[in-house]
């Protein structure tokens, strides 16, 4: 059976065909529209494209927000128009197909966890990083949601009181310290101090700290620009101490970086690996996380989706 995953983020939208072994046959996107009503149409707009040239058994919406424990209704989402909306019987209407929600890290881990890095392991910690922090929990292989259908906010872990305020109304986050966007903070404030030690980074931002992204931080420390790799080395120092934070409550067999910043994990994974290694609970005397970075990239999303669609609809087969 085909099913359709939708990846539905704040500035686009993007739908894929995808069979039971996670490969993906055929794409359509859109941009995102600021009002529900519009946004409903364009999700419907894109799945009918599809749909039309597939046999499609349901549809599996994933998206960064809250989704009540059911997986049909949006409780809240910080970049899109819902709020307490039932999105699933709503589009389903639209569509005429069976549709589920998922928030957008855990379709990503199931995906991993059949398709990909996570695939035979049973305790696992997906970590996405990108603008913010995007974190999933499967235990014994199934997604752990939490009683309310909203765990595990990992990112906003606070580990740093009183540090840099986050959108979430809290100080001090791990996303703000581990993240694209926390690098460029980071590579700001080093900037700040000592622009002398950074010619390369200078130029590709052209001297306009506003103009640093996590990716020019990237790119200049590729080439060894000295500000920009100081950056990567406290990405790596704040994702090895939060990981080491999160392996004491969960103690998982495996932890999945993924996310737009895993692209550049030859950078810092490494030297991230020491320093969880180093700030565990036990350590030197307990049995470590293997920390591997994920393989399906940004299709991860909309081909765990597609999944929990097929998951949906097996049962009324």
């Amino acid at each position: 059976m085909l099913t359709i995953g939708v990846d539905v983020g704040g500035t686009s939208v993007r739908a894929g065909v995808v069979d039971a072994e996670g490969n993906v046959h055929d794409t359509a996107r859109t941009p995102t529209p600021r009002s529900q009503t519009a946004l409903e149409a364009a999700l419907a707009g894109v799945i009918g494209e599809l749909a039309a040239r597939h046999p499609i058994g349901a549809v599996g919406l994933a998206l960064a927000g809250f989704v009540t424990p059911d997986r049909r209704s949006v409780r809240f989402a910080p970049h899109l128009s819902w709020r307490d909306t039932p999105v699933a019987d709503r589009i389903a209407e639209r569509i005429g197909l069976p549709v589920v929600v998922e928030h957008d890290a855990n379709a990503a881990a199931l995906a991993e966890r059949h398709f990909g890095a996570a695939s035979g392991a049973s305790t696992v910690v997906f970590v996405a990083l990108g603008t913010g922090i995007g974190s999933a929990l499967l235990i014994d292989g199934e997604l752990y949601r939490g009683a309310f259908g909203v765990a595990p906010e990992l990112g906003h872990l606070q580990v740093v009181p009183d540090g840099r305020p986050c959108p979430c109304g809290k100080n001090g986050c791990w996303e703000r310290y581990c993240s694209g966007t926390a690098l460029a903070t980071t590579a700001v404030e080093l900037l700040a101090r000592d622009p002398g030690r950074s010619p390369l980074l200078r130029r590709l931002v052209a001297g306009d700290p506003g103009r640093v992204t996590g990716q020019r931080v990237a790119a200049a420390a590729r080439d060894g620009d000295a500000v920009a790799c100081a950056a990567m080395d406290e990405l790596a120092r704040w994702l090895g101490q939060g990981l080491a934070l999160v392996a004491d409550v969960f103690d998982p067999e495996l932890v999945v970086i993924g996310g737009g910043v895993s692209v550049s994990a030859p950078l810092f994974l490494d030297e991230a690996r020491e320093h969880y290694a180093a700030t565990v609970t036990g350590a030197g005397r307990r049995p470590l996380a293997r920390i591997r970075t994920a393989q399906l990239g940004e299709a991860a999303a909309v081909v765990g989706a597609a999944q929990l669609a097929r998951e949906l609809a097996r049962p009324a087969r």
